[in-house]
């Protein structure tokens, strides 16, 4: 119970219900799907909200407040541009408009691959991220499937792996155009304009 309320805590701390601290676990929501609108085209993504709710509502949050729109994909990820990495990925990273004059919001506990059963696998979306729970607003789709990047996996020193929360459920042709546009070392040159992200009508 103790457990459970802590992530109620953390749950209400993300503007989410206090479901977590019922005697029996809330039942299964449907997944909210968030539509990403790029100068290339469009991606529909599906938020897990059940299995991930901590890394979901943040990333709800940033969506609901308009953080994302006018924000950019920026990175791309190959195997052939990254030769200091002994464990190689294949992954697009997109994040919040820069001029946005909003903060971030704070960083959020890191949920595990272990913990929520969402794994890296091709299409999944998650969340970057430095050290464990220092994820805020940058996110990343994988180009194909990524071990690596689950609990356990090495890309990250500390074997903690990544928050993934949801996949593409369509416009995956769009995320394949972004990971094979130009670039410089890792760096989208120029990057891919984020025209709008909101949750689908």
């Amino acid at each position: 119970m103790r457990t459970r309320c802590v992530l109620t805590a953390i749950l209400l701390a993300l503007g989410v219900g206090a479901a977590g601290c019922r005697a029996h676990p809330p039942p299964a929501e449907d997944p909210v799907r968030v539509v990403i609108e790029t100068e290339v085209g469009a991606l529909e993504l599906e938020v897990d909200i059940d299995r991930a709710p901590v890394t979901a509502a943040n990333f709800l949050r940033y969506v609901d407040g308009g953080f994302y729109d006018g924000g950019t994909f920026f990175r791309t990820v190959h195997a052939e541009n990254q030769p200091n990495d002994s464990i190689r990925i294949a992954v697009v990273q997109g994040g919040r408009n820069p001029d946005t004059e909003a903060e971030s919001f704070p960083p959020i506990p890191l949920e595990r691959t272990s913990e929520t059963g969402i794994l890296h696998v091709d299409g999944a979306v998650s969340m970057a991220r430095g050290g464990p729970d220092s994820a805020t607003q940058s996110f990343f789709i994988c180009i194909g499937d990524q071990p690596s990047l689950d609990f356990g996996g090495m890309r990250n020193p500390d074997g903690q792996g990544f928050a993934a929360f949801g996949r593409v459920v369509d416009g995956m042709d769009v995320v394949l155009a972004i990971h094979r546009a130009p670039y410089e070392a890792q760096q989208l040159t120029p990057p891919v304009r984020v025209v709008r992200v909101h949750r689908k009508e």
